[in-house]
């Protein structure tokens, strides 16, 4: 597993990501997080691990947590096809602009988000809206979940296989069905 970022001179500047080594410290921050919501993006039906699609593993840690979901693009009706409804779709740079506006009360109208969770997005536009929200919304922490490691979030996942990517979705799914 690898903590370097995946796009090439991709420079974080002073403040990276810190890395999360075990899918528990992920589950502890979004246990602990008033407002939290999970931005899926339009690569989690090309995406397969373990013969499913991303945006599988994605419905159930969902479901277990209870995190609102956002969908990106065309994700909606990927989401409604599987007999999920997410809790608003919108573009990703739209997403991006809402995260950083300290007036918006989040999808659900309850309060601003201070924790968002993004995976599925193109690399290149996931680094792009995670260094916008690092510099200008300092208040919101960020989780990435892909199996590549974003310096610009305030927490990722290293660099790490498709097989260590499902174990990491499917533990944290685990953590919130039992309640611990």
């Amino acid at each position: 597993m690898s903590c370097e970022p995946w796009q090439c001179a991709e420079v974080a500047a002073t403040r990276k990501a810190n890395p999360i080594i075990k899918p528990e410290v992920a589950v502890a921050m979004v246990k602990k997080a008033a407002h939290p919501i999970l931005v899926v993006g339009s690569n989690a039906t090309e995406r397969y691990m373990e013969g499913r699609p991303l945006i599988e593993y994605l419905i159930d840690f969902a479901c277990a947590s209870g995190i609102p979901v956002v969908a990106t693009a065309h994700m909606v009706g990927e989401f409604l096809k599987r007999g999920y409804e997410p809790a608003g779709f919108m573009s990703a740079m739209d997403i991006g602009n809402r995260l950083v506006d300290p007036e918006w009360q989040g999808i659900d109208g309850k309060g601003h988000p201070d924790l968002a969770l993004f995976v599925g997005m193109p690399y290149y536009m996931e680094a792009l809206i995670l260094s916008g929200l690092k510099n200008f919304a300092p208040n919101l922490k960020t989780i990435t979940l892909d199996n590549l490691y974003h310096p610009h979030a305030s927490w990722s996942f290293p660099s790490a296989t498709l097989e260590d990517w499902a174990n990491n979705l499917k533990v944290m799914a685990s953590k919130f069905e039992g309640g611990q």
